[in-house]
């Protein structure tokens, strides 16, 4: 059995909650600077991942699609590269990692990437939030 080892860590700073910086920019957008970034600091070609897990909890607005497959898209994964999105809620991020060892170990994939995403506060939160910080209108 082969190990399963962590090559490469990215991360997002905290700027998705109510007025944060990041407020209005989609999961799947700020989740592929993650993939970006962690596939270019593990120094492979994007073509070695073979799958993008994905953990979201109470999946809603642009995190209710299949957020793996989005971020691996929008993170510069060939089109080829599957995507996963799993929902254990509080431990969806260590599902994901799980599940990746998992499937190194069990030879079924040579380079897996995975992260968890917390939830959005955009839709979620009721008009009255919005009293402070009003969303821009599109027209």
């Amino acid at each position: 059995m082969r190990d399963a080892v962590i090559v490469s860590t990215a991360r997002t700073p905290i700027g998705k909650a109510f007025r944060g910086a990041f407020n209005d920019t989609e999961a799947p957008a700020l989740g592929g600077h993650v993939v970006r970034a962690a596939v270019a600091r593990a120094g492979i070609d994007p073509g070695m991942v073979d799958d993008c897990i994905m953990g979201a909890a109470a999946q809603q607005g642009t995190q209710a699609y299949n957020l793996g497959r989005l971020c691996g898209v929008a993170g510069g994964l060939p089109d080829s590269t599957a995507g996963m999105t799993m929902d254990r809620q509080c431990s969806s991020g260590l599902m994901t990692i799980a599940t990746a060892a998992k499937a190194i170990m069990c030879d079924e994939y040579d380079v897996p990437w995975c992260r968890t995403s917390t939830r959005t506060a955009t839709g979620m939160c009721p008009k009255r939030c919005w009293k402070y910080r009003p969303r821009p209108t599109s027209r």
